[in-house]
């Protein structure tokens, strides 16, 4: 962890039960001290949050940190209100994106949004993966401009280049045949990520570039959906989804052009770790999708909920290998301004800038 190299004593308080074991054991395995709050849920759960609320006031009180650093919507509104009432001298929030649109109806999604505007006041420093998330906010008059700062989830650029297999290699394990046009699309399987607009596209593609198969690696409890409306659609044949989602190295590398056509996005940290192998994408222009893919640079922007512009940006990338070629150089550089490098250096800045301003040690 960046934060523990430069001298940060770092301190992780989440639900074992809802956390990925893997992270899990990575966040131990750098040295970072694990504390299982396991009420802390995804899910709006009034007892629940009540009773977590209460164990992160315990424990900030007992720890007495000087700093406290929230992440996501949910868990991000209890620990600034325990770190509010506990009275920590600087907070710090990271949304990873919003909850604003793309979620739920419009009352639900307003509601929300009244307690981000409130919650906002309880933190010195709100972390926007892009510029565009940081204009968002503001929009709904959510903070100050100058709590504001944006900082990417980091990538591992260099080491995603290092060792991800040959092209031909990936697909020979994965049995996809060598001139294949491979649309890979990576994420859960939830309609926020927008894959059913994917399958929606898949007649035209597979009309428009009859070599084409669409791939989606990921899970959740729209994967059934998905799969019976292909069937409907007639394109079962040109659909294979798979749940492995630990390494998904291998199905990047088999890939030609990475599909994101979700309704909000944070930023897109599939986006980016395609861009770093070389790999063109198509993005619906929501969230930060437009701050990563810059349109005919190294990839393609599409309006969001049109599987019919889907479907012709990824045609046009299909019939010209040249352009996919060009593209993908281009995307390469691009993916940099997103690597780990970069985001831990814009971090560790956050945390120095504001232990200055609060007199810290």
């Amino acid at each position: 962890m960046a934060l523990g190299r430069a001298g940060y004593d770092c301190a992780l308080a989440v639900s074992f039960r809802e956390s990925d074991p893997a992270i899990l054991a990575d966040a131990r395995r750098r040295g970072c001290r694990l504390i299982d709050v396991a009420s802390l849920g995804r899910e709006v759960s009034l007892v629940s949050d009540m009773v977590a609320l209460y164990r992160l006031v315990r424990l900030i009180a007992a720890a007495r940190p000087q700093i406290v650093h929230t992440h996501t919507s949910k868990a991000g509104f209890v620990g600034r209100l325990a770190a509010w009432i506990a009275r920590v001298p600087a907070v710090i929030h990271q949304p990873h994106g919003h909850v604003f649109y793309g979620y739920w109806g419009r009352l639900r999604t307003a509601v929300y949004t009244a307690l981000e505007r409130l919650a906002a006041a309880w933190c010195d420093r709100i972390i926007t993966l892009t510029e565009r998330g940081t204009e968002e906010h503001l929009a709904r008059r959510i903070g100050r401009r100058s709590q504001f700062v944006t900082v990417p989830s980091g990538v591992p650029t260099q080491q995603l280049r290092a060792s991800a297999p040959p092209r031909q290699v990936a697909r020979a394990r994965l049995g996809i045949p060598p001139r294949a046009y491979v649309v890979v699309g990576l994420g859960r399987f939830v309609p926020v990520k927008g894959f059913d607009l994917l399958v929606e596209a898949l007649p035209r593609l597979r009309d428009g570039v009859p070599s084409a198969r669409l791939l989606l690696v990921g899970e959740g409890p729209e994967r059934a959906a998905l799969e019976r409306r292909a069937v409907e659609l007639g394109v079962a044949d040109c659909l294979h989804v798979t749940s492995v989602i630990r390494d998904v190295l291998e199905y990047l590398a088999a890939a030609d052009v990475l599909a994101a056509p979700s309704r909000n996005e944070g930023m897109g940290r599939a986006l980016v770790e395609a861009m770093a192998l070389g790999i063109p994408a198509v993005g619906a222009a929501v969230g930060g999708i437009p701050a990563v893919i810059v349109d005919g640079e190294c990839g393609r922007l599409v309006p969001p909920e049109d599987p019919t512009a889907l479907a012709q940006a990824l045609v046009e990338l299909g019939r010209d290998e040249l352009l996919r070629r060009k593209l993908g150089e281009v995307a390469i550089g691009r993916a940099e301004a997103f690597s780990t490098a970069v985001a831990d250096a814009k971090m560790r800045a956050v945390y120095e800038t504001l232990a200055r301003e609060k007199g810290l040690s």
